[in-house]
C-alpha cells in the first residue's frame, strides 16, 4: 500500500519520502525542536517531519521545489501561523533574508535530495553566520565525506569545507526502507555545528580556491598539485610533507595554506617559487 497520497515521485526533483514511522520519531528526537526556535526544512515533501517539528513548538518554514505539493502542504499546515512555505528551488533561497526580526540564527534540516545534496551542502555552508545548526539525511557515502578523516578515500573538497567550519556527527543510519520509492542506497543522518568563530569570508574563499585545485590532481603529490601555488618552503612550514596527497593533508594544515594566501595575494604566493 502506498503511502504516498497519490502523489507521484518524481525522478527530477530525486524525490524518496519518509514513510517508516519510528524512523521518523528518531529523526525528530536528534532534532529536538522546541519553541522559540526557527526550522528551515528543505525538502518537506509529504510533510512528515513538517508535522513533528510543528509539534515540538517551533516556527517552521518549509522550502518545497514540486509545486505538485504546494496546496497539500497549505492544507495542512496553513492554519499555523507558525508555518511558512516557500515555493522554490532551495539552491536559490536566501537564508540570511530568512532571519527574523530579532536575528535569531536558523536551524537547518531536511531530507535532501541526492541529486544536488553536495550543492545544498555547500549553499548552506556559504550562509554559516544566520546557521545554527545543520541536520539532514544526505546519500550514506556523502554524509561519510563529510566525517571523513585524513588519509582515507572519502577525505576530499567537501570534507575541509565542513570541517573548516563545523564540528560533523554521522547521528543517524537510515535503511532503504524508510522511504517510498526505496532508493538503492544507504542514508545517514549527519549534523553539523558551525564553530562560534568562524573563518572569514575572504579565508572561505581560499580555502575552496586550494582545495579545488588539490583535489581535481588527487593522485599527485602536493609538491606537483599545489607547487603552481605555493612555494616548496611554504608547504614545508605549514608542516607539510612534499610527497604526500592531497586526501593526507589535515583541515588545519589546509587553513595555514588559506590564511597565507589570504594575507599575501595569490600573485606573490606563487611567484615565491614554483616546483613541478
Amino acid at each position: 500500500m502506498s503511502h504516498l497520497e497519490g502523489h507521484q515521485a518524481r525522478k527530477q526533483f530525486g524525490q524518496n519520502f519518509l514513510v517508516d514511522e519510528r524512523i521518523i520519531h528518531d529523526i525528530l528526537s536528534v532534532i529536538d525542536p522546541r519553541a522559540g526556535e526557527h526550522i528551515v526544512e528543505i525538502g518537506a515533501g509529504l510533510g512528515a517531519l513538517t508535522a513533528g517539528l510543528l509539534g515540538g513548538g517551533a516556527a517552521v518554514t518549509a522550502i518545497e521545489i514540486d509545486r505538485d505539493l504546494i496546496p497539500r502542504l497549505t492544507r495542512k499546515f496553513g492554519h499555523d501561523g507558525r508555518f511558512q512555505l516557500i515555493a522554490q528551488d532551495a539552491l536559490t533561497v536566501d537564508l540570511n533574508a530568512l532571519r527574523g526580526a530579532d536575528a535569531s540564527r536558523l536551524r537547518m534540516v531536511g531530507n535532501l535530495p541526492y541529486n544536488i545534496s553536495t550543492p545544498l551542502i555547500f549553499h548552506l555552508l556559504g550562509a554559516l553566520d544566520a546557521i545554527l545548526d545543520i541536520t539532514v539525511m544526505l546519500q550514506h557515502e556523502v554524509a561519510a565525506r563529510l566525517a571523513a578523516a585524513p588519509g582515507c578515500a572519502d577525505y576530499g573538497r567537501l570534507t575541509v569545507a565542513c570541517q573548516a567550519c563545523c564540528e560533523v556527527d554521522l547521528v543517524l543510519a537510515v535503511p532503504p526502507w524508510s522511504f517510498e520509492p526505496q532508493p538503492k542506497i544507504d542514508s545517514s543522518m549527519v549534523r553539523l555545528r558551525p564553530f562560534a568563530t568562524l573563518p572569514s569570508p575572504s579565508l572561505r574563499l581560499a580555502l575552496g580556491q586550494i582545495t579545488q585545485r588539490a583535489f581535481s590532481m588527487r593522485r599527485k603529490m602536493v609538491r606537483h598539485s599545489l607547487g603552481k601555488l605555493f612555494a616548496e618552503d611554504t608547504l614545508v612550514a605549514c608542516g607539510i610533507d612534499l610527497r604526500q596527497r592531497p586526501e593526507e593533508i589535515s583541515v588545519a594544515q589546509y587553513l595555514a595554506l588559506a590564511n597565507g594566501m589570504v594575507t599575501k595575494p595569490l600573485a606573490a604566493v606563487a611567484a615565491d617559487g614554483r616546483s613541478d
